[in-house]
């Protein structure tokens, strides 16, 4: 601007004169910084969409889904057993934080060397996810990120408990209690009494009394 005030170039130098002539300030637009935040704590997916084990306890996944009431929001956390599709744990809370998905882990006992399979979501990178898999001595295995096909089972029951229940209709999920009460006796009558095809048409729970 300066400049164009002038017929010919001037310098820095000059520039600064001039400015402390007429008592210029010169505003200087500060850096931007990056914030480093906490470590990542991710791994390789192990399963490669191969949803199969030999045994109980053998390979779990794991993922929190949204249950919307009214103007509010629970979430549910659970653990499947891959080897016989059973809820072997979940939780439901208002909050969708660390404690959420610590806490449905600690329910269950969990045999050493277990793999356990999540996304890549910040609950299931942080370090207090990390040091309890490492406590228990399980084996993390995680989703390509954004890819809701890697952990296709958990995926699946979610979908069908919201498809059969709260879509079906609207007037269930009006308050928690009832959306939580609804979701504990669905998981209770999944796991006892939903026949699967892929299980001989038995349930969860009976496939793993009589087979395992």
């Amino acid at each position: 601007m300066i400049n164009q005030c002038y017929t010919s170039p001037i310098n820095h130098k000059r520039v600064q004169r001039i400015m402390q002539k007429h008592h210029l300030n010169c505003r200087v637009r500060p850096k931007k910084t990056t914030r480093i935040g906490k470590p990542y704590y991710k791994t390789d997916n192990l399963l490669q969409r191969q949803f199969k084990a030999s045994c109980p306890m053998e390979v779990l996944t794991t993922d929190i889904t949204y249950l919307p009431f009214g103007h509010s929001m629970l979430y549910l956390s659970s653990i499947m057993d891959i080897y016989n599709g059973e809820i072997v744990a979940y939780k439901i809370d208002d909050k969708q934080d660390q404690s959420l998905v610590n806490d449905t882990l600690n329910q269950i006992d969990i045999p050493e060397s277990c793999i356990l399979h999540s996304d890549q979501g910040s609950v299931y990178t942080s370090y207090a996810y990390y040091q309890l898999c490492e406590e228990k001595g399980i084996i993390r295995s995680m989703s390509r990120k954004g890819t809701p096909a890697d952990n296709a089972p958990i995926e699946s029951f979610h979908s069908s408990l919201k498809s059969e229940t709260f879509y079906i209709n609207n007037e269930l999920n009006r308050s928690n209690h009832i959306v939580i009460d609804i979701v504990e006796k669905y998981i209770k009558n999944y796991n006892n009494n939903r026949i699967q095809q892929k299980l001989g048409y038995l349930s969860p729970v009976k496939y793993r009394e009589l087979i395992a």
